[in-house]
């Protein structure tokens, strides 16, 4: 009972989330989306830079605009629902949750996203 509610929890804030990313774009000036702490601290793009406007434009159905805005997102997007899926089925489906939580498939990750991060910053991707 308490994981069905966590998950309607859940389901509810991400419909909130599209909604919001759906109707308001974060690219225009004066919207209050946050801004990237680490671009405004050093002038650098984080691995994350881009992702609101990228989800805004996916949104949309542009995705060469959400290419643009961070490539990375299009991955991260099938990867995040992969592990949502191996957590929500744990326990009816053991093999795959054990499998992409192996310490080298996580390294895999983590390695990805700091060649993104530094390799979008020396080719300005």
């Amino acid at each position: 009972m308490r994981k069905t509610l966590i998950i309607i929890i859940a389901m509810a804030a991400a419909i909130v989330a599209v909604a919001i990313y759906f109707f308001y774009d974060p690219s225009q000036p004066g919207t209050w989306f946050p801004r990237c702490t680490f671009l405004t601290l050093t002038g650098y793009k984080c691995a994350g830079c881009g992702s609101q406007r990228a989800i805004h434009a996916l949104l949309h159905g542009d995705v060469t605009s959400a290419l643009h805005y961070n490539a990375a997102l299009l991955v991260a997007l099938p990867l995040v629902a992969a592990y949502g899926i191996a957590e929500w089925k744990r326990e009816a489906w053991p093999r795959f949750y054990l499998a992409i939580n192996r310490p080298w498939v996580l390294i895999s990750i983590l390695v990805g996203i700091i060649a993104w991060w530094i390799g979008r910053n020396i080719v300005d991707i």
